[in-house]
């Protein structure tokens, strides 16, 4: 498929690779996929185009520090003055033959590892011990997760022994066109004002000996434009998109003023 023309009802996406090949061969031969990335570079977007190109549902979870397993498998519920199970959103994915997302997965609790190794063997089964139950995936279930590798750290990090379950996919910011390109497709900004923005963006992730965690992501750049599009000044809308979230210093925040006057003038 051309990466520039979208099917009727797909999300908007841009391949930079060849991860969508590696998707359909992942989905076929019914293997997880790890994607590795920064935040904001296009991981859930790019699930979100296959999940509909390929017609199957997807259950998205952003993982957090108080995800549990039993928050992806189900609990009994009081409804009506009676106890009633209801599923969690991988038992659904799992039930339906769908795709589940696990977003930010090293986030969540370590009692989610454990529901996961056996969806992500030859087995491919989830256990859900609260009703004995013991379901098998159909051919149409797909596991991915994502994290972020440059946020890991002891506390949280991906087990090589949990990594190696998966296909992986590393992500990155796309190139300057076909940023170009996504930016204006997603805000309705023109290419030519949104051809500095992303030229900004690439500055401040060249940015060495500052206090910054990560560069500008392309959905900062998008929301921006998005403003710049609605009629705000620019010095405006990069300051509420770009320099308020990318950092509280105000020695940074100083700095990132100055580059947007070189680049704007």
């Amino acid at each position: 498929m051309n990466a520039h023309i979208q099917p009727p009802g797909v999300p908007y996406y841009v391949q930079t690779g060849n991860e969508c090949a590696l998707f359909d061969a992942a989905l076929e031969n019914h293997l997880p996929l790890l994607l590795k990335g920064p935040t904001g570079c296009g991981k859930t977007r790019f699930i979100e185009h296959m999940a509909a190109r390929s017609g199957r549902r997807l259950y998205t979870v952003a993982c957090h520090d108080d995800l549990s397993a039993a928050d992806l498998i189900g609990r009994y519920l009081l409804r009506g003055g009676e106890t009633e199970w209801v599923d969690g959103p991988l038992t659904r994915a799992v039930r339906e033959g769908a795709i589940c997302y696990l977003d930010e997965v090293v986030e969540a609790r370590k009692d989610v590892t454990v529901v996961l190794h056996p969806l992500t063997d030859n087995r491919r089964t989830l256990m859900i011990d609260r009703t004995g139950e013991e379901l098998v995936a159909p051919p149409g279930f797909m596991l991915i997760a994502s994290y972020n590798p440059g946020y890991q750290n002891v506390l949280k990090r991906m087990k090589p022994s949990t990594r190696q379950r998966f296909l992986a996919i590393t992500f990155g910011f796309p190139d300057p066109d076909t940023e170009i390109a996504v930016v204006a497709q997603e805000s309705g900004l023109d290419v030519g004002r949104v051809a500095p923005l992303v030229r900004l963006g690439g500055h401040i992730r060249n940015l060495s000996g500052m206090d910054l965690e990560e560069g500008v992501s392309t959905r900062l750049l998008i929301y921006a434009a998005t403003l710049m599009a609605g009629g705000m000044g620019v010095e405006k809308a990069l300051e509420a998109a770009v320099i308020e979230p990318l950092s509280d210093d105000a020695d940074v925040q100083t700095a990132l003023r100055d580059l947007v006057t070189t680049i704007y003038g």
